[in-house]
């Protein structure tokens, strides 16, 4: 096949029924026959069911040939950093990531894209890095899908890693999978761990599945790049040495490298709390058990008082109580605070996946049999409405706020 995706003039009739299919507006009728834009077709497949004619094929990849995968070195870590500011779960990638290369022998490689970012770098080898790769062109300033994913998957094809590693944010997610994709291999969402098999050396990739019941091992055997996304706060960040020493490579950046369908207009931050729940050290967490959404203000008294963020159940988000960036769980943040007060929120699974590992966890809800207090450090049983304000009392006086 001469393209990747193709339209058999032959088997098409001209029904048009392809052209809606397509969510990237690839596909026109100039003609008799449907033709393809292969500048916005993402190989998405889309279209391919919706012909009844079977006109449209793509081009299956075949699995990397065994004896290539020793082609294939050293783990990546692609590094996430906004306004020249590296996000703190890059360090906990770079600390799984070392330990990695330390176990398969090879060099710690990071993936550093923006503008005048390149005084990270020194930052990033610090952090266990052995090599930075270094994008660094006005273009890649702020993030945009597209760009940051050519760039990478133009690394990738030229310098072969062994394995990629992302951190799961919105960012992350977005380059991943689309490199993924692009370049014929798997990607692990959200994993909690991740490990060498000393027999095989593939990455042992460890997430949760069925709704957090299970935790599933995932392997990548037969493709390379392996690649997988990790959540904020699930790692342990390295802890810096400025007395290491590594290697900075500029990449040559050419203009297909940077071309976008997008534009970012404006910064629009969002309205109200300003404090990231992923970094804080006290978080007070409300659920369904605080009863209705004008309840938060009690909740979000204490976090004053205690000079703590605001967090909440999935439940309670879904309510549409408070916004999505506060959501704790297995479907929002993972959180590490000092202090979690769960407030009204009985402790299914998913959300305890996201808290649990907590230094002191402080429950409050009114069913004894609740499953948040097997893992509290605290529990009290009682009228959530009731406890929180005179905690928030009890604590004005012995802080003096």
């Amino acid at each position: 096949m001469e393209n990747p995706i193709e339209i058999s003039s032959e088997a098409c009739v001209g029904c048009g029924q392809c052209i809606p299919a397509c969510p990237f507006d690839a596909i026109d009728m100039p003609e008799a026959t449907a033709q393809i834009d292969l500048t916005k077709c993402t190989l998405c497949g889309a279209c391919v069911p919706t012909c009844a004619f079977d006109a449209i094929s793509i081009e299956e990849k075949a699995a990397a040939d065994p004896n290539e995968l020793g082609q294939y070195q050293n783990i990546w870590v692609m590094v996430e950093q906004h306004g020249g500011t590296i996000e703190p779960v890059t360090y906990e990638l770079l600390g799984e990531g070392r330990k990695l290369a330390d176990q398969r022998g090879m060099k710690l490689c990071a993936v550093l894209a923006g503008h005048q970012v390149e005084a990270l770098s020194q930052d990033l080898i610090a952090h266990g890095a052995d090599m930075v790769y270094l994008a660094d062109h006005p273009e890649l300033e702020s993030f945009r899908d597209e760009p940051y994913t050519k760039v990478l998957i133009r690394l990738i094809e030229t310098h072969k890693p062994e394995v990629v590693l992302f951190a799961a944010t919105a960012a992350g997610r977005s380059v991943g999978s689309r490199a993924a994709v692009k370049i014929n291999t798997g990607l692990t969402a959200d994993c909690t761990g991740l490990a060498i098999d000393p027999a095989t050396g593939n990455l042992l990739q460890t997430r949760p599945a069925f709704g957090g019941n299970i935790m599933a091992v995932i392997e990548c055997p037969a493709h390379r790049p392996q690649m997988a996304s990790v959540r904020p706060n699930v790692m342990t960040p390295t802890e810096p040495d400025s007395a290491r020493q590594g290697e900075v490579i500029t990449i040559d950046l050419q203009p297909e490298d940077l071309a976008s369908r997008t534009k970012r207009l404006a910064f629009v931050p969002e309205a109200g709390s300003t404090v990231n729940i992923t970094e804080a050290n006290i978080l007070i967490s409300g659920g369904r058990g605080i009863q209705k959404p004008d309840n938060f203000a009690m909740i979000q008294e204490l976090a004053e008082v205690l000079q703590a963020g605001v967090a909440a159940s999935r439940a309670a988000v879904d309510a549409n109580w408070i916004a999505y960036s506060h959501q704790v769980g297995q479907t929002g943040k993972t959180v590490c605070p000092k202090l979690y007060i769960a407030c009204g929120i009985s402790g299914q699974i998913q959300h305890l996946a996201g808290m649990a590992s907590a230094e002191v966890i402080v429950a409050i809800n009114k069913d004894p049999d609740a499953p948040i207090f097997d893992i509290a450090t605290y529990g009290i049983v009682g009228d959530v409405l009731e406890i929180v304000p005179a905690l928030t009392t009890e604590c004005k006086k012995l802080l003096k706020r």
